[in-house]
């Protein structure tokens, strides 16, 4: 499982591998879920796409543990390939080991192992796989289009932030008296994420501001 941002949950995919039998509801244990017998859970949580799949942590600690006959499964093919370039070293890996490429959803959530080595299944993977990074740069050639159009016009200003004004000072004095960023987040509704750019420049390594009299 793989997550970009911190603000971001892997609980949905989660959820596709309890669906999937890998993973067992649980209670009392953190999140919910652990393992089924006989599984490795690996994830990376707040690891950017734009580093290739082979380099993440998580993949690291896979590597450590595969073994021919191993299945590496995945919930959807984009939180471990992100383009045609990175989907070919990660079949190169699992070819290499010995071990099958499972994914759970999506167009190609049909093939039992993507890391086969037979023409038809590369042939599927590189047109599937091509037209969807052809998809994604449509879609941020026209974001990027649409923001410029709407700067020239003095209409774009960016997301505002979740807590400003009144919100935003309450959640600096509160810092100041000791409150968690997490319980911070819980209080007000948001994110863990929009509680750090509040505190942006009070957070280690930023400098500290003079605490606000009362």
């Amino acid at each position: 499982s793989r997550v970009s941002t911190a603000a971001q949950s892997l609980l949905r995919q989660r959820h596709i591998l309890t669906e999937a039998g890998l993973l067992v509801r649980t209670e009392g244990v953190a999140e919910g879920f652990r393992p089924a017998d006989g599984v490795l859970l690996f994830e990376d949580p707040a690891t950017t796409s734009k580093i290739p799949a082979l380099d993440r942590p998580a993949f690291g600690k896979i590597a450590a543990k595969a073994h021919p006959g191993d299945t590496l499964t995945v919930s959807e093919l984009f939180r471990l390939c992100r383009d045609l370039l990175d989907i070919h070293a990660v079949r190169n890996w699992c070819q290499a080991r010995g071990v099958a490429l499972r994914v759970l959803s999506g167009p190609l959530s049909n093939f039992h192992d993507l890391a086969a080595g037979d023409a038809t299944t590369a042939v599927i993977i590189n047109v599937i796989t091509a037209v969807g990074q052809f998809q994604r740069d449509i879609q941020n050639e026209l974001t990027v289009e649409g923001i410029a159009a709407a700067e020239a016009e003095g209409r774009y200003r960016g997301r505002p932030p979740a807590l400003d004004g009144d919100r935003r000072e309450d959640v600096r004095a509160a810092f100041h008296e000791g409150a968690s960023i997490a319980a911070l987040a819980r209080a007000h509704g948001v994110s863990r994420a929009a509680v750090r750019t509040a505190l942006a420049d009070l957070l280690p390594g930023q400098g500290v501001l003079p605490r606000p009299s009362a």
